[in-house]
């Protein structure tokens, strides 16, 4: 897929260009998404109450969050090869709000499970915000590009867990108790994703040059039939070893960090005996870190293909998954609170650089597939947190233990990046593409403010 006009540098306070409103649009919404998809995570110990729900069952909801969200994933990619990021991205968040707000009416399990279930769906706009930010910036800053609008999105999970604790004791402000308060905070993030989907219709559009429809028809973009078809996207994609190479790696770091997500305010609250407004405070730390880090994982797969190519972001990606798992392993022997806080940080710092590390690749592999490409990748994530989540649904199993052999996995899978390799042609094609977009900009650098 041949995008022109792609922006070569990212200008963090202009919101006049397409460029920048998608970008800053995207990692929004996937911010709000978030909000919604874990907004239940970190008030789990009161619906733990309320519904009366066993550590089997709670595994089981956390699996549901994440289980369907591999479907969607796969089929949201494709969605964006035919409709375009703007059309998908506000069906995916108005559509999604819907079970947000009504998950409130769950009276057993079985209506709460099936609400995880669904609300899980809008796990999807991972895929929509690094399709729309790949189709609007050139290969010198694309990883930054993506690293950031995903780190800034991620950063919702952190923001999750420090806000519902407080909606909910506002609510309980209210006069309500605590079975009605947790009901009537989930409509808060239910309301805010409805009004951002409005939104994304109204201030984006799909490329530089316009939305899909308009270059299609100016004949500027091939037609979504024949070898540009879903189905065949799909197919070109999945035929591919590299697409399921990265497809484990984003399972050991996107779905560790979901599942992290899940069970950290909950494993704080009973490991350390605090209270839950604490314990969400604490947990929000570990997202919080997406401000930065996953940023940091872009910027230096950009560096890394500065100086080694399409093999120095490869390169750079072990790395940053080998120190991933040995800090996830660190953590789990953590028996201190000030100490599990500490290396909390720094395996939180790695697991989203990693991530940043992974969509610094997916751009290069198949151009013509991007859509389906990263729809898989995106769907390893998820594979990977429902994986995860059997280690912690188990009674007989404690969450230490299951983060211990979590972090094993990652150290032993971690070698699915060696099956990542480019040929010498895409080496040297991509290495003139990144010095075409460097070109004559010697600016401060691919982030700016101005």
């Amino acid at each position: 897929m041949d995008i022109r006009n792609k922006a070569n540098r990212i200008r963090l306070l202009n919101f006049s260009t397409p460029q920048m409103r998608a970008f800053h649009l995207s990692w929004f919404a996937f911010h709000i998404c978030f909000f919604g998809w874990f907004g239940i995570a970190p008030l789990m110990a009161i619906v733990r109450e309320d519904l009366s729900l066993t550590q089997t069952q709670i595994g089981n909801t956390i699996i549901a969050s994440v289980a369907i969200t591999v479907i969607v994933r796969l089929l949201i990619g494709l969605l964006c090869d035919r409709l375009g990021p703007r059309k998908t991205y506000t069906g995916l968040l108005v559509l999604g709000s819907i079970p947000v707000m009504s998950i409130g009416f769950a009276d057993s399990f079985e209506s709460f499970f099936l609400a995880r279930l669904a609300i899980g769906a809008i796990g999807a706009s991972f895929v929509i915000t690094q399709y729309h930010t790949t189709m609007m910036f050139a290969p010198n800053v694309v990883g930054t590009a993506n690293a950031t609008s995903a780190g800034w999105g991620n950063l919702g999970g952190g923001t999750t867990q420090i806000l519902m604790p407080l909606i909910f004791s506002g609510m309980l402000m209210l006069g309500v108790n605590e079975a009605l308060g947790w009901r009537l905070a989930m409509v808060v993030p239910g309301v805010v994703l409805f009004i951002t989907g409005i939104g994304y219709w109204f201030l984006t559009q799909d490329a530089p040059d316009g939305n899909f429809s308009d270059l299609r028809a100016r004949g500027e973009l091939p037609e979504a039939t024949k070898e540009y078809g879903a189905l065949q996207s799909f197919l070109n994609a999945a035929k591919d070893i590299r697409v399921w190479a990265l497809f484990v790696v984003y399972g050991l770091c996107f779905g560790v960090e979901l599942t992290i997500n899940n069970i950290a305010a909950i494993y704080f609250f009973d490991q350390f005996n605090l209270s839950l407004a604490t314990a969400g405070l604490i947990a929000g730390l570990f997202g919080l870190m997406n401000i930065f880090a996953r940023t940091l994982g872009g910027v230096f797969s950009d560096l890394f293909a500065k100086q080694g190519g399409l093999k120095g972001r490869v390169r750079w990606l072990f790395i940053a998954l080998i120190c991933e798992g040995i800090a996830l392993i660190a953590f789990s022997q953590m028996h201190i609170l000030s100490l599990a806080i500490g290396i909390m940080l720094v395996f939180s710092l790695f697991v989203q650089m990693a991530e940043g590390a992974t969509f610094g690749v997916v751009p290069f592999i198949n151009k013509k597939a991007l859509g389906a490409v990263a729809g898989i990748v995106g769907a390893g994530g998820n594979v990977g947190a429902v994986s995860a989540a059997f280690l912690f649904r188990s009674e007989n199993l404690s969450y230490q233990q299951g983060l211990f052999y979590l972090g094993l996995t990652v150290l032993v899978l971690a070698s699915c990046v060696l099956a990542v390799r480019f040929s010498d042609a895409t080496e040297a094609q991509e290495a003139s593409a990144y010095r075409d977009a460097v070109g004559d900009d010697t600016g401060a650098g691919a982030l700016s403010l101005r």
